[in-house]
């Protein structure tokens, strides 16, 4: 039984149109598909805006949160400014202190699924590992992640969206009401004491910042996660390649998240009519920007469809491109990194006992994204 399978569903439109027109609950939305106009159009905000209040993901949130996203869904300069405000937390995944929390946890995470017969790796493995590794970077107590363990794969679409959005501002604005009456060295903390240009953040601006946080990283590293499990249950032999050496284990990070490709499209907003390789698209309306299609251009990547552990170069657009490159990014390269090698060190094989796939369903495409379902027997050494 197998499941690890490249999947490109953009490749015919890629290769004649190099835009897929998708209708997406009842807006017509062009999709950019080739790396290299996907490439340029994330760096040109002035064209393709993220000025664009719950309209840069697709399907759009209007009916899942009330606020903007910060800082994604501002433009430059903006954009920079509110970036700066939150970008010292994202950047503890680089400290040792973090790095080293984050290889523990997953030692921990190993070490309570090999003795057992089967893990289902979405919720029982992955979750926990995107949530706990969460409040290390936040500096939130652990025992934090076990309310969000509760909101599932996607804070938004993995049930009830609307209940579940308006449970995360109550929950946000709960954590920033402590923070403000007692405020300590925490991610909360640092919202109610931060400016931005020469003023205190309102409480919107500081809800917009926690609201991303929450969703924007959760079921794309869960995705990730599971993916790299299916693939070692397909491939053994991977895992001896980067047993051999483990220098290769960032070049390999990186050719898993081009692969996988968590995250399918974002959303930019022509401020102006717009010509977009042929399709005309008129002032205010979308466009995607599809980083899946992207990453298995072939004018880009040789044999895009061949998992190539060690390829270089690698030039792929899964944590986007531009002034909006993702702020999570470090963060995400930890996870993944450290989960590479623990398994190394730890692993010997991984049975594959179930498989259900997660399918993204439109009307001009279906794409295989994460798994609903992955259970595994894991064996160590």
């Amino acid at each position: 039984m197998s499941t690890f399978r490249p999947h490109d569903p953009f490749k015919v439109k890629r290769e004649h149109d190099g835009v897929l027109c998708n209708n997406f609950r009842g807006e017509d939305i062009p999709m950019i598909l080739r790396h290299k106009d996907v490439r340029e159009a994330a760096k040109d905000w002035q064209r393709f805006s993220s000025d664009a209040p719950f309209r840069v993901p697709i399907p759009s949130e209007e009916d899942v949160r009330s606020v903007r996203q910060l800082p994604i869904e501002t433009d430059p300069p903006e954009h920079s400014e509110y970036r700066a405000i939150v970008e010292p937390f994202f950047r503890r995944a680089l400290q040792p202190e973090v790095i080293g929390q984050v290889e523990n946890l997953i030692d921990e995470c190993l070490t309570a699924a090999l003795p057992r017969e089967s893990v289902e790796v979405v919720r029982e493995f992955a979750l926990p590992i995107q949530s706990r590794a969460l409040t290390y970077l936040l500096k939130v107590p652990e025992a934090e992640a076990d309310v969000w363990l509760a909101w599932g794969t996607h804070v938004f679409r993995d049930g009830e969206g609307h209940r579940k959005g308006a449970a995360l501002e109550e929950y946000i604005q709960a954590q920033l009401d402590r923070a403000a009456a007692a405020p300590g060295g925490d991610f909360f903390s640092a919202l109610t004491q931060a400016s931005y240009r020469g003023r205190p953040l309102t409480r919107d601006e500081m809800v917009g910042y926690a609201n991303l946080t929450f969703a924007g990283g959760r079921d794309t590293i869960i995705n990730s996660i599971a993916g790299i499990i299916a693939y070692f249950c397909d491939h053994p032999e991977g895992l001896d390649f980067l047993r051999q050496d483990p220098k290769r284990i960032p070049t390999a990070a990186e050719e898993f998240v081009r692969v996988i490709s968590p995250l399918t499209h974002i959303g930019r907003k022509c401020p102006v009519d717009t010509d977009v390789h042929g399709v005309a698209v008129p002032a205010g309306h979308r466009v995607s920007l599809c980083w899946a299609s992207a990453n298995f251009d072939p004018e880009a990547f040789e044999c895009p469809e061949e998992v190539r552990l060690d390829r270089k170069p690698n030039p792929h657009l899964a944590y986007g491109a531009g002034p909006h490159f993702c702020l999570g990014a470090p963060h995400a390269r930890l996870i993944i990194r450290s989960l590479l090698g623990k398994l190394c060190e730890r692993v010997a094989a991984i049975k594959l006992l179930e498989a259900r796939e997660n399918v993204e369903r439109e009307p001009e495409y279906e794409r295989r994204v994460g798994y609903e379902v992955l259970t595994v027997k894991m064996t160590g050494f």
